[in-house]
């Protein structure tokens, strides 16, 4: 077995190629993944608050209203994304914080939608992986008013033929 844990040897880290023959100092990965971090939720992250009495955010689904119909997260607004800068300032207050989801992490329809919801003012956060994401892990989805939990995808969730559990990370 590797010791993961064991450092690496400083002669090992000045001779680095490859990937790491141009890489960020660590000063400028810190800037840059704590950015991300405020751009950036994850379906545990939003399955979590939104187990909570408020959540803090409005969650909005982008997708399609065949999408919609297909289902959807439990609690979530629908907006089509090509209707945001038309739909959204008459049904959110300004300000008002959201999360958006669209397909899964091959759409950048939330990142679309994330911006739109910016340009209107909205502190916004795009929820990776997207609808795929939360029926992979095993989250609870909705259509036609029945709430369901599809079998969890092993590859995406430590739960084994157990309940869905946090990742911890």
């Amino acid at each position: 077995m590797t010791n993961t844990t064991a450092p690496v040897p400083a002669a090992a880290a000045a001779s680095a190629v490859g990937i790491f023959a141009d890489v960020a100092t660590p000063e400028d990965a810190v800037r840059h993944f704590r950015a991300r971090l405020g751009f950036e939720t994850d379906v545990s992250d939003v399955s979590a608050a939104l187990g909570a009495p408020d959540p803090g955010f409005v969650l909005v689904d982008t997708r399609s209203e065949a999408a919609w119909a297909a289902g959807r997260i439990p609690g979530a607004v629908h907006v089509p994304g090509r209707r945001i800068a038309e739909v959204a300032p008459t049904r959110f207050a300004s300000g008002t914080p959201v999360v958006v989801y669209c397909w899964g992490p091959g759409c950048n329809g939330a990142t679309r939608a994330a911006l739109a919801f910016a340009s209107l003012g909205h502190p916004v956060k795009e929820m990776l992986g997207g609808f795929e994401y939360w029926v992979r892990e095993g989250f609870e989805v909705e259509r036609d008013g029945v709430r369901e939990r599809r079998a969890v995808d092993t590859l995406t969730n430590v739960a084994t033929g157990a309940p869905v559990v946090e990742c911890a990370c």
